[in-house]
């Protein structure tokens, strides 16, 4: 059987990004936690979309992801009103306006026109992190004459960090 070989660089970089893209959605797991001991907000993860494929008993099963449809976390804060999420992190210089899934899309500015409080938290790999509200996100190339953002474009969304290492998002 002949396949294509794969180049252990391109490997090595994408195991690296997926561990770094995971350490970014702990450090927000971590700040919705503390968000919610201190009764500020109930913010979780979303669940991943998933197909059984085949029951093998005892509770377990076989099933694949389905593709995403979902912002990555949703909940409320104090007082009632609802907020959702979509987390990006990337190594690269910029990110692509079309990092968001269109569904996704969909269901951020149905949910803000509700009265949802929206964003893309976005995470860099100079360990900045910024939160982009949705109009600015979905409006991407108006604002900044581009689909695709930089770190020098956010210093605005710039999210600060409490002493305790919490992202201070909801401020």
């Amino acid at each position: 059987m002949t396949g294509q070989v794969k180049d252990p660089k391109r490997q090595l970089q994408g195991q690296i990004s997926r561990a770094k893209g995971k350490q970014f959605e702990e450090r927000l797991d971590a700040s919705f936690a503390y968000y919610r001991q201190r009764g500020f907000a109930l913010i979780e993860k979303t669940p991943e979309p998933m197909r059984v494929l085949r029951n093998i008993g005892n509770g377990r099963f076989i099933a694949c992801f389905e593709k995403k449809a979902q912002p990555d976390y949703k909940g409320l804060i104090k007082g009632g009103r609802e907020v959702m999420f979509e987390a990006k992190y990337t190594s690269a210089a910029r990110m692509e306006q079309s990092r968001v899934l269109q569904i996704q899309a969909v269901v951020m500015t149905e949910s803000q026109a509700l009265g949802a409080r929206c964003a893309v938290i976005a995470g860099f790999s100079s360990g900045a992190v910024y939160n982009i509200p949705w109009d600015v996100w979905s409006h991407m190339k108006e604002v900044f004459g581009r689909k695709y953002i930089t770190e020098a474009d956010l210093d605005k969304y710039r999210v600060r960090t409490g002493w305790n290492g919490t992202l201070l998002l909801l401020g």
